[in-house]
């Protein structure tokens, strides 16, 4: 019987050493790379077209919208209006980037590996979560400091301009967030019910421009009740009255702020809550039941 041969070769393993990073740690960096995945920065070429092309048309918009009023003298759009009309784009950014968050993950099986210690599965939902609300509140905000910033420097009233302008600001951007929160948890979740890039965009784009039809017809019904909450029936729409109870003349100058939601304001704040507090506790829902597979 032949002795054994064989070698064991050092070939320069050690033990780490360094220090042990916890839960807090490892939340911030699934954060900001989801946060840099929503902007293709550190990807490659043909994965930065399109947010940068988003962002392209935003800021030209905003510029434009600056560069009139400095030659008019009016105001052309409000900050609160410029986030209602951008809001198509958010919807498709919402259907390009929310499978870029989460369905990746899910095609590729890795989620494995993100549930091990010392990642809990909320943190995982939570960090894209809040890496796509960041993304889309950026994508609303930026816009509007550009829009901020010629108005502040064209103004004649000096200081008391700048503040007044300011003022003007803060309401907008607080309104981008309501955009960015209600369209990252109702897209997230859409995004994370399959791993097909396709058809999570399709299914995102379905729910926000398919229920724009069903506002149409409820509000035309003979009924004045139905056609004031006829705008509880589409997400865009949602966040578009809770923004006419909130700002009123911000959003729509004139005073006419209440004539399509009536009385209705605060039943429109508690749905755009609950509507959010729904898609992140089934989005929790959903990845522990995608963890104990």
């Amino acid at each position: 019987m032949s002795e054994p041969t064989g070698v064991i070769h050092d070939i320069g393993y050690q033990r780490y050493t360094g220090p042990r990073l916890g839960r807090r740690q490892v939340f911030g960096a699934l954060y900001l790379h989801g946060l840099r995945t929503a902007f293709g920065l550190g990807r490659s070429a043909k994965a930065k077209i399109f947010p940068w092309l988003v962002i392209g048309i935003v800021t030209l918009v905003a510029a434009g919208v600056t560069a009139v009023r400095s030659q008019i003298g009016e105001v052309v759009m409000t900050y609160a209006q410029f986030a209602d009309n951008m809001s198509w784009l958010v919807i498709f950014f919402v259907a390009v980037v929310a499978p870029e968050l989460v369905s990746r993950d899910l095609h590729s099986g890795v989620l494995p590996l993100y549930f091990s210690r010392p990642l809990p599965r909320g943190d995982y939902a939570l960090a894209k979560l809040a890496a796509l609300g960041s993304a889309l509140w950026l994508l609303l905000g930026a816009p509007q400091l550009v829009m901020f910033l010629g108005a502040a420097f064209t103004t004649k009233d000096g200081m008391s301009g700048v503040w007044d302008e300011l003022l003007d600001l803060l309401p907008g951007l607080l309104y981008a967030v309501l955009w960015a929160v209600v369209f990252a948890s109702v897209g997230l979740l859409i995004a994370s019910l399959t791993g097909k890039r396709a058809f999570a965009a399709g299914g995102v784009v379905a729910v926000f421009l398919m229920t724009a039809p069903i506002v149409g017809i409820l509000s035309i019904m003979p009924s004045r009740t139905v056609n004031e909450l006829a705008m509880l029936g589409s997400p865009t729409a949602l966040v578009h009255a809770v923004g006419q109870y909130t700002l009123g003349d911000l959003l729509i100058p004139g005073g006419q702020a209440g004539n399509q939601i009536g009385g209705f304001g605060p039943v429109y704040v508690a749905a755009a809550v609950l509507l959010v507090a729904a898609c992140v506790a089934l989005l929790f829902l959903r990845y522990r039941k995608v963890a104990a597979r």
